[in-house]
């Protein structure tokens, strides 16, 4: 199978052919404008070294500063994260925000970390690419086993060098710059593209039975913004497994449990199931919301589901998108699903660079807003040239980069 690199660039051929790009600005945009990978040292509370790879991909800058999540995760290797960086080129342009793309991550394990060993990792990390980051340079956010506290380290030894600078990263804590807002958006802003959706193809959101693999940051945000609409959330998974209940789990409940240190696993009045099971559920609106690939060629003949809401990074492979269109499945990509926390971190952004913070409502109107308009976008482009989604959200990506590019005189 085609690594994650390959994989997204099928994607971006597909969208290049559509608006005939020319072969110049193909290369271009098919490949990273800088990658860098370094050792990032930890010493252990037992006293042992611990030397784990760092990577920080810089794809394309044309439109604006770098701006990409850092992930802490075993997988995380070169072509994952040139993948990733990839993917936020096309979804800083699709939603129309003065950025391009990026992506960090450390090839590590840290569940087994202590809370200072992963302080020390991440601020060795930040030391080491310090040189490529800026407000105005290149901006990281959180990502997967990352949060807000692994930024406020970041933000922190950056404004060592630097003086501070809150700009630097977003996805911080409010008490030292972070947003009213920025911690749901990416959750919140796949449900507002869900609900265009559906208004769209004159679905009833209320009627909708949804599935959501993987309860972190947004898979939690997205089960809690869907329960607060009175939509019925009939399964959600973590890492150690799943739990299903066909009449609609008790999102308070199972957030409960999880708040208090547990996993969803552990919440009652619910039937266990593997993530795997998840996929295959009687639903109406599937939410990859965890890690990539998880719908392949192996199993999307066995999606239930009439539409797939990308809330993670490229959980549907190539084949797997075949497959679905094939069997009439509709997508909503992830370059415009999940495409509400790079948003919230352009609002956050923009707020640490005025130093005037905007009240949450104020966040989650102008959030909308962006969401609302990029979905409206990509289904008229989509209609009028009859492909799918993601053909048309990677077209309309392709198109305002390459002008950016021809703008500069790089192409």
């Amino acid at each position: 199978m085609a690594n994650a690199f390959e994989q997204v660039n099928e994607y971006v051929q597909i969208g290049a052919d559509l608006i005939d790009l020319s072969d110049e600005l193909r290369d271009v945009i098919r490949t990273s404008h800088r990658e860098i990978s370094v050792q990032v040292p930890v010493r252990r509370d037992d006293g042992s070294l611990l030397m784990v790879r760092g990577y920080r991909v810089q794809h394309n800058g044309a439109r604006g500063p770098y701006k990409g999540g850092i992930r802490y995760h075993p997988s995380a290797d070169l072509d994952e994260v040139r993948a990733l960086a990839s993917l936020m080129t096309w979804k800083t342009a699709l939603l129309d925000i003065p950025f391009g793309g990026a992506k960090g991550g450390i090839a590590v394990d840290p569940l087994g970390m202590s809370r200072r060993e992963l302080e020390t990792m991440t601020r060795h990390f930040t030391d080491r690419i310090c040189h490529l980051l800026g407000p105005y340079r290149d901006i990281p956010a959180p990502d997967v086993n990352t949060d807000a506290q692994t930024m406020a380290w970041m933000m922190d030894a950056y404004s060592a060098r630097e003086g501070y600078t809150p700009a630097a990263v977003t996805g911080k804590p409010l008490d030292i710059g972070g947003a009213p807002g920025r911690e749901a958006a990416t959750g919140r802003g796949a449900v507002y593209v869900l609900a265009a959706a559906c208004e769209h193809w004159g679905l009833d959101l209320g009627k909708q039975r949804v599935a959501i693999q993987g309860f972190g940051n947004v898979g939690s945000w997205m089960a809690m913004e869907l329960a607060a609409r009175d939509v019925k959330v009939v399964a959600v998974s973590d890492v150690n497994g799943g739990i299903h209940n066909a009449g609609g789990l008790d999102i308070e409940a199972v957030l409960s449990v999880v708040r208090a240190g547990g996993s969803v696993v552990d919440a009652a009045h619910a039937d266990m199931i593997s993530n795997d099971e998840l996929l295959r559920l009687d639903c109406d609106v599937l939410v990859p919301a965890a890690l990539g690939d998880v719908l392949t060629g192996d199993n999307a003949d066995e999606v239930r589901a009439s539409m797939v809401v990308e809330a993670a990074n490229h959980p549907t492979t190539p084949e797997a998108d075949k497959v679905l269109a094939d069997r009439g499945v509709r997508v909503i990509p992830d370059v415009l699903a999940n495409g509400g926390g790079v948003t919230g971190s352009y609002f956050e952004w923009s707020q640490n660079i005025q130093q005037f913070r905007w009240k949450e409502s104020r966040f989650n109107e102008e959030l909308h807003a962006k969401m609302i308009e990029a979905f409206n976008a990509v289904v008229t482009f989509a209609e009028a040239h009859d492909v799918s989604l993601r053909t048309a959200a990677f077209a309309l990506a392709i198109e305002r980069v390459a002008r950016a590019e021809t703008l500069r005189g790089y192409a």
